[in-house]
């Protein structure tokens, strides 16, 4: 198959989009990441977008950007969505469907909320998830129980999910563009109002505005658009339930799946990996991902997280611009870790740049751990 590589990246309206609409901001990282990459709007023949709350989207952002794309593609697995859109997009590029594809994704959920009337029609269209009958407090609910198992039957404490926060923070400290960047300890996150036992509020992500963007290309063709291409190496997606109540296990994900497919792909290990952008809605998530994608074996992320592991200066750098926890989450995040991946590789993080960095795993969650996707992308040498 046809290699791919990344082109321009570009985020804008983050963490208070000012006014603008998800329409509006969107329009700005896009027209910001085909600049970067090179082309002009009028060259973009691949269009790849979804919404969490929006009917017609892709018809709707293809009118607002001028483009009239020849593929067009806008499944929605939830936040893993737009690492999975990186395994569409090479394969349409192969298939000779298009040449360069504009992939990406905003929404306002700070500035316009709307949770409280998704979640009542999420009841209404959806009346096979088992627990609704319950009222859960969604997803916070599903992914307490992840963490509540995961504490039960492999000894995980409280103060490791704290620690997963506590290094998103260190992270985010040294981001200008994260939202949450006061300092953050252990204790605060132990302090902070519960939520959903045993998740507190700190053990939460972010309600943020912000949309990101990004083109993607054949390898071939990028050498003459980009100095510096970001190729995709891999790529696996699984997904194995919807509602948690058909989790067949609360502590195994389908990372386990879409991992050992991209790590064959990529034809690298974990240990080749220099940094990590992990889906963390929730502290339990990179726990599980850890474990999942092969860093440490099952049961000993907790451990595996301690003493700023994964934090600035730690041996494994994760979620660098400060993860959904503490940069911004704007509904479906996996479009943001793409980006923040494409500028550690390429040298552009500033202050919180990772040194040397060639390789990187990119991994998004949708649902409540329910769909999984992992990209592994290479600086190109």
């Amino acid at each position: 198959m046809t290699g791919a590589a990344i082109l321009g990246v570009a985020q804008a309206g983050l963490g208070h989009a000012g006014g603008r609409t998800d329409q509006e901001i969107i329009a700005l990282a896009a027209v910001e990441a085909v600049n970067k990459s090179g082309l002009k709007m009028s060259e973009v023949d691949g269009l790849i977008t979804s919404s969490l709350t929006s009917p017609w989207w892709a018809l709707r952002t293809a009118e607002y950007l001028g483009v009239r794309p020849r593929f067009t593609e806008t499944t929605m697995f939830g936040g893993s969505s737009f690492v999975i859109d990186l395994l569409t997009a090479r394969r349409a590029i192969a298939a000779g469907e298009c040449n360069h594809v504009l992939i990406t994704y905003g929404d306002t959920p700070r500035s316009a909320p709307s949770s409280s009337e998704i979640n009542r029609m999420r009841a209404l269209l959806d009346p096979q998830v088992y627990e609704h009958p319950y009222k859960p407090f969604n997803p916070v609910t599903s992914y307490a129980l992840a963490a509540a198992r995961h504490m039960h039957q492999f000894g995980t404490t409280r103060e490791q999910l704290a620690a997963v926060a506590v290094a998103a923070r260190d992270w985010a400290r040294l981001n200008p563009e994260a939202f949450a960047r006061d300092p953050l300890s252990i204790e605060d996150v132990l302090a902070s109002p519960l939520v959903s036992d045993p998740l507190t509020v700190r053990d939460c992500c972010l309600v943020t505005d912000g949309a990101a963007a990004f083109v993607v290309t054949s390898s071939e063709r990028a050498t003459d658009l980009h100095d510096s291409p970001i190729d995709v190496l891999g790529v696996g997606h699984a997904h194995w339930h919807r509602q948690i109540s058909s989790m067949p296990d609360l502590t195994v994900t389908a990372a386990t799946e879409s991992g050992t497919t991209a790590f064959r792909e990529a034809g690298v290990t974990p240990a080749d990996i220099d940094i990590l952008e992990l889906y963390d809605a929730f502290t339990i998530n990179p726990i599980l991902f850890l474990e999942d994608l092969g860093f440490c074996a099952k049961g000993e992320g907790g451990a595996f997280v301690e003493n700023g592991r994964l934090g600035p200066g730690g041996s494994l750098p994760t979620n660098t611009n400060g993860g959904g926890l503490s940069f911004g989450h704007a509904g479906m995040y996996s479009a943001f870790l793409i980006v923040e991946a494409a500028c550690q590789l390429r040298g552009e993080a500033d202050v919180r740049q990772v040194a040397d960095a060639e390789l990187a795993l990119v991994h998004g969650n949708g649902g409540v751990l329910s769909s999984q996707a992992t990209a592994i992308l290479s600086r190109r040498r």
